[in-house]
């Protein structure tokens, strides 16, 4: 399922991540400034791997602007601006971050409206997410709802998360 938005910069698109994209997942993952601070440890040697992709619902939220056509043609894959990872079992969103960059663009929505697709489509009544404690907020406002707390895991974790469920609507 593939889905897009087209704003002032050009259109999102959201495809399926490949063992590919894995470095770039990594250095998204390891530069994001929501994670500077206290919360640098926690992603300060965190691996992407193409074993990780493969495993899991991996996609990613791509720049689709005529540079990033360009880019396409020339065998560049574009500009990722984000990217999810959806777990089946149990049901889980693992993964969610958006480049600094793109954030306040509707990358981060146009992930969940996906996710929530995605897991739908294979049959999930909900989705948990362990949320970063500043992204709580975000998560709220695209419709997840607080059930509970995890708890702190050192040493990679030193801090309790809130813990989030998004409910998923059966079609049947």
């Amino acid at each position: 399922m593939n889905r897009s938005v087209t704003g002032r910069g050009g259109s999102i698109s959201v495809r399926r991540a490949t063992a590919r994209d894995a470095k770039r997942l990594t250095r998204l993952v390891r530069g994001s400034r929501a994670y500077e601070g206290p919360y640098a440890a926690m992603v300060a040697g965190y691996r992407v791997g193409p074993d990780y992709i493969e495993t899991h619902r991996v996609f990613v939220a791509v720049a689709t602007t005529a540079a990033a056509a360009t880019d396409a043609a020339e065998g560049h894959e574009g500009q990722i601006l984000g990217f999810y990872s959806l777990v089946l079992a149990p049901p889980e969103l693992d993964l969610m971050f958006v480049a600094d960059q793109a954030q306040g663009r509707g990358v981060g929505r146009l992930l969940v409206a996906h996710m929530k697709a995605e897991a739908g489509a294979a049959g999930l009544d909900r989705v948990r997410v362990v949320s970063h404690p500043p992204a709580e907020g975000f998560y709220r406002s695209v419709g997840a709802v607080h059930v509970g707390t995890a708890s702190a895991t050192p040493p990679a974790v030193v801090w309790d998360r809130p813990e989030l469920e998004f409910r998923i609507p059966t079609y049947q």
